[in-house]
C-alpha cells in the first residue's frame, strides 16, 4: 500500500472533530461507531479501527466504496454543515483493505453448537452469516449462483466495484469457518422444509431483483428490458449505433445507463419523472454518467412504446410539473396536459424499481405482502417457525448496508430466542 495514499487517507481522518453526539453513526444505517474508528485511524491503529468496525459490519472494503454516503453518514457529517462533510468512506475502505492486506484476525466465539442454513449469499445473506459464525454458530450458505455476492457481484459492474476485491474480501470473511453450497437453488435443489430438517434455524435472504413494470403500453415489446436482469445476467443486445431510453433516476438506472453506454450506444438518454435534484442515484454515479457522455430529461415521463414491427422504434414521453400534494412530504410529478413529444429509440432499459419473484415466493407458502414482499414480524421470523427472512425480499431500503443491516438483526434475534430458550 502506498504511503502517498495513507497520509492522504490520514489527513481525511484528522479533518474528523470526533463529534461527542455521533450523528454519523446516526446516519449509517449499520449505526457503525464512525468517530471511534475514526480516532483509531488517525492514531494508527489500523487494526483497532478494524475491529470497532467489525462489531458492527463486515463489509468494509466493499460499503466503503458504494454506499451512498452522501445521503447517510456523509450526509449527517457536522462538517458538511458549512463545508465538506468527512470522507467516511474513502476511510472504511482503507480500513477493510489494511485489513486484507496485513490479514488481520476476525474475532469469533467457540461453536455452540446450534447450526443455522441461510439461503442466498447477497449482503444480507453474508453479513447475517457472519454475525452469527462471531457468535458460535455453525452457518451454511445456501448460493444459487457459483459465486457469493448477489448484487455485488451480479448487478453492480466492474467499473463501480472491482470483483477480484469483492471476491478476495467474501473469502476472508468465509475463513471464519462458514460452509457455501453452491449452485443450490431454493424450490429446485433444496427446500425450507428440508433445511428445517438439517438446521436449528432458516434465515432466506434471497433478495428481490426482478424488475419492475409501469404497465404502460408497448412495454412488452421486443427491445425492452428489465435493468436488474441486463445487470445480473449480462445478456445485452448489439447497442452499436442504437438509441437507448433508460427509465428511472436511482443506482440500477445509471449503472445500466453507462453500461450501455460503454458497449457502443449512439446515444443514452435517461428519462426521470423529477427533477436532478431529486434523483435517488448517488451525485457522484450521476456526474460520471454525464462525464461520460448521458444524456438526461428531468421532469419527463414515459407514456407508451411505440412500434410497427413488434420492435421499439419510437417512445412517447410528456413533460411534468412537480407539486406539493397533502399527506405527501416529497413533491409529486404531474403529467403538464398537451406536452406530448416522440423519440426516435431501438431499445428501452425500465430502471424504475425491483420487487420478488412471484412465482418463487408463492411456492414457499409463507405470509407476504399485497407487494409479494415476505412478511415477518418484529423479530424477523416468518408465518413458519425459527423460518426468518431479512433484507430486500421483506421489502428492506434496497441498498447495500440496509440489507447488511437487515441481515445482522436477523441474526440477532435468532441468538436472542436461542438464548431465551437455555433459560426455560
Amino acid at each position: 500500500m502506498k504511503q502517498e495514499y495513507i497520509e492522504n487517507i490520514k489527513e481525511k481522518a484528522n479533518y474528523c472533530l470526533h463529534c461527542k453526539t455521533k450523528p454519523c453513526t446516526k446516519g449509517c444505517p449499520l449505526e457503525n461507531d464512525i468517530p471511534e474508528f475514526i480516532q483509531a485511524v488517525k492514531d494508527e491503529k489500523y487494526e483497532e479501527a478494524f475491529q470497532i468496525l467489525s462489531q458492527t459490519t463486515i463489509l468494509m472494503p466493499i460499503c466503503g466504496r458504494i454506499c451512498p454516503h452522501k445521503s447517510q453518514c456523509e450526509g449527517s457529517c457536522v462538517r458538511g454543515l458549512k463545508g465538506k462533510s468527512v470522507s467516511i468512506g474513502d476511510i472504511e475502505a482503507f480500513v477493510g483493505d489494511m485489513a486484507f492486506k496485513e490479514n488481520y484476525e476476525i474475532e469469533k466465539e467457540n461453536l455452540n453448537g446450534k447450526k443455522v442454513a441461510i439461503v442466498g449469499g447477497g449482503p444480507a445473506g453474508i453479513a447475517s452469516a457472519y454475525y452469527l459464525r462471531k457468535n458460535g454458530y455453525m452457518v451454511t450458505i445456501f448460493e444459487k449462483y457459483s459465486v457469493l455476492g448477489g448484487l455485488l457481484n451480479h448487478g453492480i459492474p466492474e467499473f463501480r466495484l472491482d470483483k477480484e476485491l469483492l471476491n478476495n474480501w467474501i473469502n476472508k470473511v468465509l475463513s471464519l469457518g462458514i460452509e457455501v453450497k453452491y449452485n443450490s437453488k431454493l424450490g429446485k435443489d433444496i427446500t425450507i422444509n428440508g433445511l428445517k430438517e438439517q438446521f436449528d434455524s432458516v434465515l432466506l435472504a434471497i433478495g428481490a431483483n426482478v424488475s419492475s413494470k409501469m404497465n404502460i403500453p408497448g412495454e412488452d415489446l421486443i427491445g425492452v428490458y428489465g435493468g436488474n436482469e441486463l445487470l445480473e445476467y449480462k445478456s445485452h443486445p448489439d447497442y452499436n449505433g442504437k438509441k437507448v431510453a433508460v427509465i428511472g433516476g436511482g443506482n440500477v438506472a445509471m449503472d445500466a445507463a453507462r453500461t450501455v453506454n460503454k458497449m457502443g450506444a449512439k446515444e443514452v438518454t435517461v428519462i426521470y419523472r423529477r427533477s436532478k435534484e431529486q434523483m435517488p442515484a448517488e451525485e457522484k454515479e450521476i456526474a460520471d454518467a454525464e462525464n461520460e457522455g448521458v444524456n438526461f430529461l428531468f421532469k419527463t415521463n414515459l407514456k407508451r412504446i411505440l412500434s410497427n414491427s413488434g420492435k421499439v422504434e419510437k417512445i412517447e414521453c410528456i413533460k411534468t410539473n412537480l407539486v406539493q400534494k397533502q399527506g405527501e412530504a416529497r413533491l409529486v410529478p404531474v403529467d403538464i396536459e398537451k406536452s406530448e413529444f416522440l423519440l426516435d429509440m431501438d431499445y428501452v432499459i425500465m430502471a424504475v424499481g425491483s420487487i420478488p419473484e412471484k412465482k418463487l415466493v408463492d411456492s414457499l407458502k409463507l405470509e407476504t405482502s399485497k407487494w409479494e414482499y415476505i412478511n415477518v414480524n418484529e423479530d424477523y421470523e416468518t408465518s413458519i417457525e425459527n423460518v426468518y427472512a431479512a433484507g430486500d425480499i421483506i421489502g428492506a431500503k434496497q441498498t447495500v448496508a440496509w440489507a447488511a443491516r437487515a441481515g445482522i438483526n436477523a441474526a440477532k434475534q435468532i441468538i436472542k430466542k436461542d438464548n431465551e430458550k437455555c433459560k426455560m
